[in-house]
């Protein structure tokens, strides 16, 4: 451990170290932390010229220090780091200026200790903490510290506790715990005497524990050799290093015990069959009484829903008999309306395989999700695929203020009070994933897992499996899974991080588990933050300590904090953000939480406030707050709001805040909705309610290619033209670095030049092409995979920056990005540049979250009455179902809010390299396809104007000489995003290269529409009518019948199955209809493909 030095800084992060030296402003000026890529090794930063140059100091293999400085310089070698840093002060040394003016550290606010109304659970006090002012435990003597304790002891029975251990407590108190406290102001925590001490005490336990845990691992494999909730490692870690802590080795012992008897158990119930085992789910019958247009005229009518049987019924009274009925597979798609959030489309097909469309209207948008829910559980119950492809997870978290739980609970898993609840008819649709934090939780860790099981299975009939249970002191984590997914799980994580007292007290920090499902990575942390409403920069160094130091995930990926090591993680706790208002209106606060005028409240919350100011959360998403604060209530009720506090200083004021939160950010273009978001209202026992969400969450499966490896064609991954600009004033050079589970081993591009400096950032360019080769070329595959940029410095090897990029961005060949760099939760910076995917022959099958549309609804919209679609002309539908999937963040409807954004043109346009017959090609538009929003102020690239469908916007008019003059011309898609600089005017950016397959035509000379239609909410795409003389209709003009309406020719492009409008419905492939010729009634309606096979 490095002794006190005023030029050493520790563990601060990079971008601090700068500002920093940036602040002193002279040159020569230094300090050293902790390198953050070599374990062990420290960073020598030293300011010149207003730049910072960054000198790594590596330990040999007996542990002397050496700097890696200029080439030609003899390396030396040092004992300590004083020795080095006096060295240094000497000129001619090979670094850049010599030492000259040391950079103190600075005394942070947030590292003084809290205020004893929450004071640390150990040791116990006999004296009331309110006695005790804020800043007494810091100026105490160590010498009072040492009277306080060998007094207590004084009053204590030690007659019954051997002579060794009495003597041994004593001399503690007298002396060495005077010793521990200098320690811990210098920056040791370990507290070697209290080890000491304990380590004596247990010596015959910690003895008894390496004696009988083989046999424990032995018997625990035998019973379970596949999943291993985080206890495959006890042997590893307890027998090898019988160094540790004892209470550590007992926490591991107690898991293990509590395991091996869980599955004993449960192996033994399943094996006779006891209801107490698993027994199966069954979901009950549930009828929907909702309203029908017939001739204008509402009617009402049940809709009957058995997911067992996998059924749906149309009944004209509710105990009527049923009319009839529809089986799971001929349930097509589910529409629901934007504008009227009732309402909801199902597109059924008949036994003469024709496609109805059927309108109803719900009571309210509660029941028709929870409709849509049961509907989706019966098209997974009943799906063929061997692996979901789409779950359900419910994330809660509570305060339980130090007391257990009240008898019923139920209503917290059923999603059930304040906010964006569930319906009751999805109350028997159990989650696949039960993740629950709890924070000041008195029970035991098997306690509280026996509750919460006992819970769920009360409420859904399973039985569920434990992944994982982690604990840090009262703040703990569970994780539960249902028992047909416990063989789909793997790589358990569990670790915790202390931000309590010093950081290390365990009365504040966080608990996290890590665990792959199939193909797909999770991640969730639960934390609780320093308390106290004027603590909001503690909370939000607290955030930066958890993501820096909590140890989750694929341990390869060691450049990546926790923020980009998965493809969803889940954050929630008792984060104590509290609304920044003035005391005295704490009963004005109260009279607009009973008005439920929570907005207004809300713009003064700290989490939110923080968040906008890129502080805290970067890139992360929360759904829409519409519940009541959560703190802090009277014990017992949730009509009055405890908001004072009297304490020996006066009257402390905890004003209602929302201190409970679930957030969650995850991988570009992935599928997640949150499907509820609020709090309850029946349960009393703390002064926190507790928070619960519910996600509908997109996985991916444990991939296996059904070509043959060595005749199948290479896929392959090509990024270029990449320019970062990164904030920093760092005088180095950079590369990229790529990680991703479809590679084989990270990829390193070669050193990028330098282009441009300005104050306080760098622009960097890696020209040359760089090709990734993954493991599997199937789109099925690729499409689900990311790429994880990190760009690193040459001298120091650190990271500058990291980003993702995901490859579905490319289904449409050539695609531009642009990444936000972070590092540590910061900006740090941008990356732009471009990416193309080459698969191998093949199309992903439909996945079980496109079968639920959302549909804009045209100012006018056709009325339906389940007859046949091809004689309504509806809007173009534009599928917003999941807003990550889209680019759009839930607030503002920002793609650069969530960090990233991408030049992707719309579903339906077709792009270089579809049709082509190499199997090498671009992946064309596939089923599940979303479309991309472009802001207000961007216009549509003239690349998106096709001949075939006419102009996006307003008609061009083009004729057959235009069309010829372009045809072969063609750009890669405009960027939808700004450069550093504009991207035409950038001198620095070499040309795009040019796709070598055509299949369509672009415009640069044509000036661009006036009035340009976007993808915004705000507007929506309309079918182009064609003019008259091409066989078209008048705008006036009333709609020609079935049998004689000229067919709108459609590209031959690969298309989703999207039956929301009677113009996406697949058609065979065929020439385009000459003006005036009829399209056949069978051509209209061709057989459509079942959920879950591909489309041919």
């Amino acid at each position: 451990m490095q002794s006190y030095q005023p030029w050493y800084h520790g563990n601060i992060t990079r971008s601090k170290a700068e500002d920093l030296l940036s602040k002193a402003a002279r040159d020569g000026s230094f300090l050293i932390r902790d390198s953050e890529s070599i374990q062990g090794a420290y960073a020598l930063c030293v300011l010149y010229q207003n730049c910072v140059y960054t000198y790594r100091i590596l330990p040999n293999e007996d542990k002397k220090l050496s700097v890696q400085a200029s080439e030609g310089v003899p390396i030396r070698f040092f004992t300590i780091l004083s020795e080095l840093v006096d060295a240094y002060y000497s000129p001619n040394m090979g670094l850049v200026t010599h030492l000259q003016f040391s950079v103190q550290r600075e005394e942070e606010v947030e590292e003084e200790p809290e205020p004893n109304s929450l004071p640390p659970q150990l040791p116990p006090r006999n004296f009331p903490a309110n006695d005790v002012k804020d800043n007494d435990i810091a100026e105490q003597p160590h010498k009072s510290l040492s009277d306080t304790y060998v007094m207590r002891l004084q009053h204590m029975d030690l007659s019954i506790i051997p002579e060794e251990q009495r003597t041994a407590m004593q001399e503690y108190f007298k002396t060495s715990i005077c010793m521990d406290a200098e320690q811990v102001q210098n920056g040791n925590p370990n507290l070697p005497g209290l080890k000491k001490l304990t380590m004596l005490i247990c010596k015959n336990l910690n003895s008894e524990i390496s004696r009988i845990l083989p046999a424990l691992e032995v018997f625990h494999k035998t019973l379970d050799p596949q999943l291993s909730p985080g206890t495959g490692q006890f042997s590893r870690q307890m027998s090898t290093d019988s160094g540790q802590s004892v209470s550590f080795r007992l926490e591991q012992l107690t898991k293990l015990l509590y395991s091996i008897e869980d599955k004993a158990r449960c192996s033994v119930f399943e094996s006779v069959g006891y209801e107490g085992g698993h027994r199966k789910s069954l979901i009950p019958v549930v009828t929907f009484e909702v309203k029908q247009e017939s001739l204008g005229i509402p009617t009402k009518i049940f809709l009957k829903v058995d997911v067992e049987s996998g059924k749906i019924y149309f009944k004209k009274s509710k105990d009527g008999p049923e009319d009839k009925f529809f089986v799971h597979n001929k349930i097509l798609q589910l529409v629901k309306s934007q504008k009227m959030h009732a309402k909801l489309v199902i597109v059924v097909e008949t036994e003469k395989e024709k496609i109805l469309r059927k309108e109803f209207v719900f009571d309210n948008t509660k029941k028709r999700e929870g409709f849509c829910q049961l509907l989706q559980q019966m098209k997974n119950k009943h799906s063929e695929k061997p692996e979901p492809d789409m779950i359900t997870v419910f994330v809660g978290t509570w305060n339980m203020g130090d007391a257990g739980p009240p008898s019923n609970i139920s209503s917290w898993f059923q999603c059930k009070g304040q906010g964006k609840t569930r319906d009751d008819t999805a109350d028997q649709i159990p989650h696949d994933f039960y993740i629950i934090g709890t924070q000041e939780d008195p029970l035991s860790e098997k306690e509280w897992a026996d509750t919460v099981k006992g819970v769920l299975r009360n409420i859904t009939n399973i039985s569920f499996k434990q992944v994982a249970i982690h604990s840090l002191w009262s703040i703990r984590i569970v994780v539960l899974v249902k028992p047909e997914h416990e063989n789909r799980i793997s790589h358990v994580f569990c670790d915790s991080v202390k931000t309590g007292i010093a950081n290390t007290l365990g009365n504040k920090g966080a608990v996290g588990v890590s665990f792959m499902f199939n193909g797909t990575s999770f991640g969730f942390v639960n934390s609780h933050l320093t308390s106290g409403s004027e603590k909001k920069l503690r909370r939000n160094q607290n955030y930066t300590n958890i993501l820096r130091f909590l140890n989750l995930g694929d341990k390869k990926l060691n450049p990546f904090d926790i923020t980009h090591r998965f493809t969803h993680l889940f954050w929630l706790g008792d984060l104590n953000y509290r609304i920044e208002f003035p005391s005295g209106e704490a009963e004005i606060i109260v009279t607009k939480i009973k008005q439920q005028q929570y907005q207004e409240l809300l713009r003064k919350d700290q989490l939110s406030m923080e968040r906008n100011e890129g502080k805290v959360f970067l890139h992360f998403d929360e759904e829409e707050i519409t519940f009541a604060p959560t703190y802090r209530f009277e014990r017992e009720t949730r009509e009055t709001y405890a908001y004072t506090k009297a304490k020996a200083t006066g009257i402390k004021y905890n004003l209602p805040s929302w201190c409970d939160r679930v957030l969650r950010k995850s991988y570009p273009l992935v599928h997640v909705v949150c499907q509820a978001y609020g709090c309850t209202n029946d349960i009393m026992t703390s002064d926190h309610s507790p928070v619960f969400a519910s996600f509908e969450v997109g996985v991916a499966s444990q991939f296996v290619s059904k070509q043959d490896p060595n005749s199948a064609p290479q896929g392959g991954i090509q990024i270029m033209n990449c320019k970062a600009t990164l904030f920093t004033k760092s005088k180095t050079k950079f590369f990229i670095e790529y990680h991703s589970s479809c590679l084989e081993k990270t990829v390193k591009t070669l050193e990028g030049e330098n282009m441009e400096y300005t104050d306080g950032s760098i622009k960097v360019w890696f020209g040359k092409q760089v090709e990734l080769t993954p493991i599997i070329s199937d789109p099925e595959y690729l499409l689900d995979q990311h790429i994880l940029i990190c760009v690193k410095s040459t001298d120091s090897d650190e990271s500058y920056g990291e980003g993702c990029v995901a490859l579905r961005a490319a289904q449409f060949c050539y695609t531009e990005f642009q990444v936000t760099l972070t590092h540590h939760g910061e900006k740090t910076g941008l990356l732009t540049g471009g990416i193309q995917l080459h698969t191998s022959e093949g199309k992903p099958t439909e996945k079980l979250y496109d079968f639920i549309k959302v549909e804009r609804d045209d100012a006018v919209t056709s009325k339906c009455k389940g007859s046949d679609l091809s004689k309504f002309s509806l809007p173009q539908p534009l599928d917003i179902s999941n807003p990550s999937y889209m680019g759009m963040s839930f607030k503002s409807g920002s793609a650069a809010d969530k960090g990233w954004s991408y030049s992707m043109p719309p579903k339906n346009v077709p792009c270089a390299g579809q049709g082509g017959k190499d199997p090498k090609k671009c992946y064309d538009a596939s089923a599940r396809s979303p479309s991309f929003p472009l802001a207000d102020d961007e216009k549509v690239p003239g690349m998106f104007d096709n001949p075939l469908y006419g102009s996006m916007g307003k008609s061009h008019g083009w004729g057959k000489d235009q069309d010829l003059q372009q045809k072969d011309h063609l750009a890669p898609p405009e960027p939808m995003f700004p450069l550093s600089k504009a991207a035409d005017g950038d001198p620095d950016r070499p040309p795009v290269p040019t796709p070598r397959n055509r299949s369509f035509t672009c415009s640069e000379t044509k000036p661009q529409p006036s009035n340009p239609i976007t993808s915004h909410s705000s507007t929506q795409k309309k079918p182009v009518v064609p003019s008259r003389s091409e066989g078209g209709m008048g705008p006036n003009r009333p709609p020609l019948p079935v049998k004689s309406r000229p067919a709108i020719p459609e590209p031959q492009i690969s298309k989703p199955r999207d039956y929301r409008d009677s113009s996406d419905f697949p058609n065979k492939l065929r020439p385009p209809a000459r003006p005036g010729q009829a399209q056949s009634h069978k051509d209209m309606h061709p057989e459509v493909p079942k959920m879950g096979r591909s489309v041919k």
